[in-house]
């Protein structure tokens, strides 16, 4: 552990990147996934179990958090960590995405964004100062920027004005953080999906010289192909000592293909999601355990994963709970998921150690090609 942030790039394999994110509340091996706690929980799970799955970071939501418990509130008991008895890294999202996706209810100009919460129609300001100050009484160790995410497909003209009012409110947020020790503020990369606008971004925020840059805006409805795309042109602008965090991403294939392209960071609300909903994402591929076919299948999961919930329940029985709705059945398949994402996570860190990132890719893709049949 360090006393001050600081990232290590130890060793890259083609564009993939193997590293260390050091600060005072823990290490964090990257490429790394962060599980997504939106109002202080990982949906179904106990975070004791989220940390034994591998999880260094878990994110927090800057929008939710703020209407319940409320910042101020959460401040007054200690801070995040201390409330929710999670005493590694917390990054924070800033609350514009979720902000932004309120539509008819907010009204945005220069200054920030005004909204009604989903919750009892109470009107907020959102500033960028305001969204640093709030995520400062939460006491999160990795602080968002406060940015405007514009939804695609939209005119370029429209994600244009977008990306100039995000890079302002990064130089406002970068000024409002100012130099917390073993703390980090991370600017947001925008400009949707036109090649120009994201070099621009890149480019600006490079210069305000912060301690990580992240790349939003895509995960909103984009084909892969464009996503992988627009990483490529932007990738290449940011600094190399710097980590590289794609913000709402993603899927399992999604993160290795970003990976291959050199990002550090990713979260994801899709392990949990999927798995309350019976979706297993597995070394085979994606199972649905509602399917008739696993209704007397006595075989786990993956009897070599080392996560009980993967290893020690039959899928006969996770069917059963999924289709009878019993809040048991979304707490395993959430876990056995989460698990999955780490081994992942894990085999990547690894294959990168030892040069062999491409292979282990094209092995990954094989066995999920392959898929999750008895027979196979």
């Amino acid at each position: 552990m360090s006393e001050s942030f600081q990232f290590h790039l130890k060793k890259t394999d083609g564009g993939a990147r193997l590293g260390e994110v050091s600060m005072p509340r823990g290490t964090i091996r990257t490429p790394a996934f962060m599980p997504v706690g939106t109002v202080g929980t990982v949906k179904a799970m106990y975070l004791d179990q989220v940390r034994e799955t591998g999880a260094d970071i878990i994110l927090g939501n800057t929008y939710h958090l703020m209407l319940r418990p409320t910042a101020e509130r959460v401040a007054r008991l200690g801070g995040l960590h201390e409330l929710i008895r999670w005493q590694h890294p917390i990054l924070t999202d800033s609350g514009g995405f979720q902000v932004m996706s309120l539509s008819g209810l907010r009204k945005l100009d220069e200054q920030g964004v005004t909204f009604k919460s989903h919750v009892d129609g109470s009107t907020h300001h959102m500033s960028p100062e305001r969204s640093i100050e709030i995520q400062g009484l939460l006491g999160s160790d990795i602080q968002m920027q406060l940015d405007e995410c514009v939804a695609l497909p939209a005119t370029p003209k429209e994600i244009e004005r977008a990306m100039e009012l995000s890079l302002r409110w990064a130089e406002r947020c970068k000024v409002a953080f100012g130099d917390q020790l073993g703390k980090a503020m991370f600017g947001i990369v925008q400009g949707g999906d036109v090649p120009e606008l994201r070099v621009r971004s890149a480019q600006a925020l490079r210069e305000m010289d912060l301690k990580g840059y992240a790349v939003g805006g895509l995960a909103v409805g984009e084909p892969q192909d464009v996503m992988l795309r627009m990483l490529e042109l932007t990738l290449p602008e940011l600094p190399s000592d710097k980590p590289r965090y794609l913000m709402g991403v993603g899927t399992p294939d999604d993160i290795l293909k970003s990976v291959a392209r050199g990002i550090d960071m990713f979260d994801c609300v899709m392990p949990t999601r999927s798995g309350r909903h019976g979706l297993a994402f597995t070394r085979r591929g994606k199972v649905n355990i509602r399917n008739a076919r696993h209704a007397e299948d006595m075989r786990p999961l993956d009897d070599q994963s080392n996560c009980p919930a993967s290893r020690d329940y039959s899928r006969a029985y996770l069917h059963h709970l999924v289709r009878a709705n019993e809040a048991l059945g979304g707490m395993l398949l959430s876990w056995h998921n989460l698990a999955y994402y780490q081994e992942l996570m894990q085999g990547i860190r690894q294959a990168i150690a030892e040069g062999r990132f491409a292979d282990f890719m094209a092995e990954t893709q094989e066995n999920w090609a392959r898929g999750d049949l008895e027979s196979a």
